[in-house]
């Protein structure tokens, strides 16, 4: 049987500063605080450097999911976020897109998330902390997780 890996979007998959720096300086401004609620922005995030490479290839080792937060006043991010795992994950994200506020209530045996909010702190397997000292990037977190997909 495989173990579990929840892959988190936001900062993980997808390069939310990256899209940030493209948007027009009065969107910036008019959405100061709460970037995260433009409309749209989910839809044309670029993938982090090596993400997806890097997720095709845990998902033929793992039962792979994507677990992500959707910002509850941007009701477009939910549609943007299943579209992004389409385009760019395609089959190896079919039906596996999870939205929740409460990531600790997923079982697994590992989740790699940029940050310990939503339940990620709480979660009951291994945290792989992304863009921290020990997996700065997806290389790292590859590398690491093809070692224990036994």
């Amino acid at each position: 049987m495989k173990k579990v890996l929840y892959v988190d979007m936001d900062n993980v998959l997808t390069d939310f500063p990256a899209a940030i720096a493209r948007l027009p300086r009065d969107v910036v401004a008019a959405y100061e605080r709460k970037l995260d609620e433009v409309p749209g922005i989910f839809a044309d995030m670029l993938p982090m450097p090596h993400a997806v490479e890097s997720f095709l290839d845990l998902a033929e080792r793992f039962d792979t999911y994507i677990l992500s937060t959707a910002p509850w006043e941007n009701p477009s991010a939910w549609t943007d976020k299943l579209h992004w795992v389409k385009r760019h994950l395609g089959e190896a994200g079919y039906k596996r897109l999870i939205l929740t506020h409460h990531k600790n209530l997923n079982r697994g045996d590992f989740l790699v998330d940029d940050r310990t909010k939503n339940g990620a702190g709480e979660f009951a397997g291994e945290h792989i902390l992304f863009g921290s000292e020990k997996f700065p990037d997806w290389p790292a977190v590859a590398g690491y997780l093809r070692d224990r997909d036994t």
